[in-house]
């Protein structure tokens, strides 16, 4: 089964909550409060997003953390990428491979369609869109729309607790 990992899917929360105000910054107290994550793991993903330049962060009494560019802009798979590195289905589906089987395997290149299919609906969903907040999504979320591979149950829940 395919399923990101539960670091992925809070820095998806945190990064949901920065788009729904993109010009305040918050800090990352502010942000574990307000996504009901411990406090630790809200510091130790922000610092990640930074270095993958998905967050800017200003120090001082008025810093915090904001998106680095526009919620539209960051897709899911810029995302995972920075998470949990370039996805690869199998083996041979990642940009280096080290398959020792390659040149006499019959099911590869099967598996690298559906790699590509995959990372293609990835980078087309983006931030805004998996945080809800996309003009044309209506006014479901992602994954109520159908997109798990996207947004993660525990990233749901936290965007239908903070839309109640």
């Amino acid at each position: 089964m395919l399923r990101i990992s539960k670091l992925t899917d809070y820095a998806t929360v945190i990064l949901a909550r920065l788009a729904a105000e993109p010009a305040r910054r918050f800090t990352a107290a502010q942000l574990a409060s307000q996504t009901r994550l411990a406090a630790p793991t809200v510091s130790k993903l922000l610092k990640q997003l930074h270095r993958r330049g998905l967050v800017n962060s200003t120090r001082g009494l008025h810093g915090g953390y904001l998106l680095a560019r526009p919620a539209i802009e960051i897709n899911a798979a810029q995302i995972l990428d920075a998470l949990e590195g370039p996805m690869a289905l199998t083996e041979c589906a990642g940009s280096e491979s080290h398959c020792c089987i390659e040149a006499s395997c019959l099911v590869g290149r099967a598996w690298q369609r559906v790699n590509l299919a995959i990372r293609r609906s990835l980078l087309e969903i983006t931030l805004l869109e998996l945080a809800g907040l996309s003009s044309g999504a209506s006014q479901t979320s992602a994954l109520d729309r159908g997109i798990p591979l996207a947004l993660g149950s525990i990233a749901a829940r936290s965007l239908k607790r903070e839309a109640l």
